[in-house]
């Protein structure tokens, strides 16, 4: 007897099961991590390495591990915080996956780190339908990209805990609609926080450490209405599921050694522990 499976369900509730299992392991050990999804050129490295530094000067023990098709750039950039970090190369795939993540993870992560920042692959699609593990995912958005991206994207912005608005600073020129984004965030994510940040000026750097600090306390951080689904196995048809509708690849295999290792590079760059 023949049987249609679909495959993209099989592997997006694999990773269901292994996001559940990552977070389950940083909890035991007192850590967040913190999901950051943007399209490229958002700001989003530059927003991070300011929180990073914020929080080194504070004495809150972070990581960071970012993650990129090629080159170490972002990495590069990030460990002049004084920050640990690693260099996730993902020789072509579009996002990262909770597996992978935890294979990367092991024997690098400090052990007193509280704070693990993940800075996903810059793209707003497939990202959006991988859960990793994290206790807070955060979608950023600059002023350059328009008011309409939530409305495009409504995955992404759809299942945020925070959304940050990036280069605010640029915001007269290019004729942002602060109202408008605002009122299209709600459309798809009604309640969710929007906070307005400028790493160029400093305006609202400290907000992103500020809601992450607060999870670590046992706070909730906001519930999308946008539910994360629960993907069956071996399920023919019958999708369902809010979170990866229309990312229309299934990566149909098995990822290879058992430590999510296969897909993606690591470098570590700065400050990791032996």
């Amino acid at each position: 007897m023949c049987r249609t499976v679909d495959l993209r369900q099989a592997v997006l509730a694999r990773n269901d099961d292994s996001a559940r299992e990552l977070r389950a392991a940083l909890t035991a050990r007192g850590t967040v991590a913190v999901n950051l999804l943007s399209s490229p050129g958002s700001g989003k490295t530059a927003l991070l390495e300011a929180e990073l530094a914020l929080a080194r000067r504070r004495g809150v023990p972070v990581a960071a591990l970012t993650a990129d098709l090629a080159t170490e750039n972002d990495a590069l950039r990030l460990a002049r915080s004084g920050a640990p970090v690693k260099q996730v190369l993902t020789d072509g795939l579009c996002h990262l996956e909770a597996r992978m993540l935890a294979g990367h993870l092991d024997g690098w992560l400090p052990q007193d780190c509280r704070l693990l920042f993940v800075e996903n692959v810059g793209n707003l699609v497939c990202p959006a339908s991988y859960d990793l593990g994290e206790s807070l995912r955060v979608v950023l958005a600059s002023v350059t990209e328009g008011e309409d991206k939530p409305l495009k994207y409504p995955t992404a912005f759809g299942l945020a805990n925070l959304v940050l608005v990036t280069k605010t600073d640029l915001a007269g020129a290019a004729e942002f609609d602060e109202a408008g984004f605002t009122a299209n965030v709600r459309r798809v994510n009604p309640g969710v926080e929007v906070v307005h940040t400028s790493a160029r000026t400093g305006d609202g750097v400290g907000a992103l450490l500020e809601r992450a600090l607060a999870v670590l306390d046992g706070a909730a951080p906001h519930r999308p209405v946008m539910a994360a689904p629960t993907h069956a196995h071996g399920h023919a048809h019958g999708h369902g599921h809010e979170r990866g509708h229309g990312h229309g690849h299934a990566h149909g295999h098995e990822h290879g050694d058992g430590q999510g290792r296969d897909h993606g590079r690591d470098r570590a760059v700065a400050g990791e522990a032996p």
